[in-house]
């Protein structure tokens, strides 16, 4: 079987999948999956055209990395084959743990342990499927071993993880790409192709040679402006602490015991009380996270329309006819008088009970950040051989505007 596919992608052309591996690794189940949960969630509320899938980021990341490595390869670094494949794999792999909705579950059903952490053990249960099972084909190591070092930044050459994990990684060159490309954003448009290109190592640490330095200028640009016009929207926002307030209403329900309409994998994090000791390799937690994905909440969310519970009935009804919770920015938090009113005025307007009261209103907190220094600095490489972080070579950023970390406070209502 010719494993050696070509895929037409839409943001970079025709990408190619090199290997057998890697495609093995692509018809895995939990790689699959991916293509039934949308890259940036609700924001389909803002930007119709959203609709593209993790899957299809996951592939545009592969394919950069690829890019990447066959730039620095012509440059003189050298990276074995198994290390090309490896990192590939590694990037291929870096949202596999990513549930329906983004971080929505997270705040919801399962506690304990976040997206990146299920991640990891999705790829080590990958790597058990796909270690030969016959003693007389053993591996010296598994086939994702090499992957997953360099996914935990615990494989001795660092620049391969910062390619995977950094302040400028060939996942946000992607998701900016095509989060621009599908949301019709222009302001986020990067020029992902010629930051690849200017890539090089030093002392086992990406940088980028000098004359890229005006791409790098604008890819911090960009991203910034893509947190507030596309991931941080107050409208995204609002549809995403809506459902945050369904599910969790929805818990509270289960853990009374009322039963709800649900599809199975949905209906075991409902009605048990999933924490992070729970997903262990192979466990059931793990498995039943697996078959989860954007359409079991939505399906859920349309037959919560008609059950019992008025206040459930009305979130979900709310949710799926688009009439998302009303925003507006708060100079300051809200006083106990405030929430007292709000909640007085819910259970005037809805008939429901006071202590129901503060589903139909919430608080919330969102920032950016577009550059930190405690991380992995932008490195930028001048022709004498100096490297300099980004925020010293540029003559056009500001260090302390570029780590600062704007914050909105928000108060987003239930229309009644």
């Amino acid at each position: 079987m010719n494993k050696k596919k070509i895929i037409n992608d839409p943001v970079f052309g025709f990408l190619t999948i090199p290997n057998d591996l890697l495609y093995d690794i692509l018809q895995h189940p939990y790689v699959q999956r991916l293509s039934r949960i949308r890259q940036l969630g609700l924001s389909n509320f803002v930007y119709p055209g959203v609709m593209h899938t993790r899957f299809l980021h996951s592939i545009g990341a592969m394919h950069l990395m690829q890019e990447g490595i066959d730039s620095l390869r012509q440059k003189g670094v050298a990276i074995s084959d198994n290390e090309s494949t490896s990192a590939q794999i590694a990037i291929l792999l870096h949202d596999v743990g990513h549930g329906p909705f983004s971080h929505v579950l997270e705040h919801t059903l399962v506690s304990g342990i976040t997206h990146e952490e299920i991640s990891l053990l999705m790829m080590e249960q990958i790597n058990l499927d796909m270690s030969p099972k016959s003693e007389q084909h053993l591996w010296t190591q598994r086939p994702l071993d090499e992957a997953i070092a360099i996914f935990k930044d615990e494989y001795p050459r660092h620049f391969l993880h910062q390619l995977i994990s950094s302040q400028l990684d060939v996942d946000r060159m992607d998701y900016l790409c095509r989060d621009s490309f599908f949301s019709g954003v222009q302001e986020g448009r990067v020029a992902s192709e010629r930051l690849l290109k200017m890539l090089n190592v030093v002392n086992d640490r990406l940088v980028v040679e000098y004359k890229g330095i005006y791409s790098v200028e604008k890819f911090l640009v960009a991203r910034r402006l893509m947190y507030w016009q596309v991931y941080l929207h107050k409208t995204s926002v609002a549809a995403e602490q809506l459902l945050i307030q369904l599910l969790t209403r929805a818990k509270e329900l289960a853990n009374r015991g009322v039963e709800l309409f649900c599809p199975p994998a949905l209906h075991y994090f409902l009605y048990h009380h999933i924490t992070g000791k729970d997903f262990f390799l192979g466990s059931e937690a793990l498995k039943q996270y697996a078959l989860l994905d954007d359409s079991d909440i939505t399906s859920s969310i349309k037959a919560w329309m008609s059950c019992d519970d008025q206040v459930l009935r009305l979130l979900s009804t709310a949710f799926t006819h688009r009439q998302l919770y009303r925003g507006r920015i708060l100079s300051e938090p809200l006083s106990d008088e405030d929430k007292k009113m709000l909640s007085q005025h819910y259970v005037e307007a809805l008939g429901i009970a006071p202590e129901d009261a503060h589903y139909f209103f919430v608080e919330h907190v969102t920032t950016s950040n577009t550059y930190s220094e405690k991380d992995d600095s932008i490195d930028i490489l001048y022709p004498d051989g100096d490297v300099k972080d980004i925020g010293a070579a540029s003559e056009i950023l500001d260090v302390k505007l570029l780590t600062k970390k704007p914050k909105k406070l928000y108060l987003f209502q239930f229309r009644a």
